[in-house]
């Protein structure tokens, strides 16, 4: 059986650094099968990769987890603190480019990850960063994602860039032809709320997941969200995971 992750809004939701203890980042996914259940109160295994500048580009650090899922099929855990495999996470340069978390998992709690979800660190990291600056100038301003209501079909717009798309009524997101706004890496977080429906559909001359015009459903149950995230991968090509 084929089984996916859900990505929970972005990657990385919280962070915590200590002046003693190593530097981490909080991590949660939700596991579904492909008919859409959960992958409930199970042992798993999951590896986090983090490459820098693309999200097939060049690993810099890598590390192993054994976690359990909860009744709601949630992972959480802490990367940073997990089994090394490659590189130390707090020597990682995050003022050296982009970064992207490359996400694996075993659902039977092995080394047989067969389970892949690739996602762009957007700005919490970057706060690791800041504690090593000699001094800093002018105002700090906390950035956050706006959470963008969508009740009614319409194109893609530049202010759905790196913020939150919240569906609480069938409606499409159209992806339009030379969308120049977005650049490629830009990420739009998806959610369907309380059944509602929200369709992704790639406009003529646009690709969705490596296919001409193709579209993509999140359909969500009654008291529920379904989640997932959208990325440009080239001029005319998105990806989207979380189906």
């Amino acid at each position: 059986m084929k089984y996916t992750l859900s990505f929970l809004l972005f990657l990385s939701l919280s962070l915590t650094v200590f002046a003693q203890t190593p530097e981490k980042m909080s991590y949660q996914a939700i596991l579904r099968a492909s008919d859409n259940s959960l992958v409930a109160d199970s042992n798993v295994s999951i590896k986090i990769i983090i490459h820098q500048n693309d999200p097939s580009g060049e690993i810099i650090f890598e590390e192993n987890h054994a976690v359990s899922t909860n009744s709601n099929g949630l992972v959480s855990l802490e990367i940073g603190t997990g089994s090394s495999v490659l590189g130390s996470f707090n020597t990682i340069p995050w003022q050296q480019g982009s970064y992207f978390v490359e996400t694996q998992a075993d659902i039977n709690g092995g080394t047989n990850y067969n389970v892949t979800g690739v996602s762009q660190l957007l700005s919490v990291p970057y706060a690791l960063h800041a504690k090593t600056a000699e001094s800093i100038t002018g105002t700090i301003t906390a950035v956050r994602a706006n959470v963008i209501a969508f009740t009614d079909s319409r194109s893609i717009i530049n202010s759905d860039i790196n913020n939150t798309i919240a569906c609480t009524r069938n409606a499409t997101l159209t992806l339009s032809s030379n969308f120049s706004e977005m650049a490629i890496g830009d990420t739009i977080n998806l959610e369907a709320h309380n059944g509602a429906t929200l369709t992704v559909s790639a406009a003529t001359g646009v690709s969705l997941n490596y296919t001409a015009s193709g579209s993509a459903v999140f359909a969500s149950e009654v008291g529920n969200v379904r989640f997932g995230l959208l990325r440009k991968s080239g001029e005319n090509a998105y990806i989207i995971s979380g189906q």
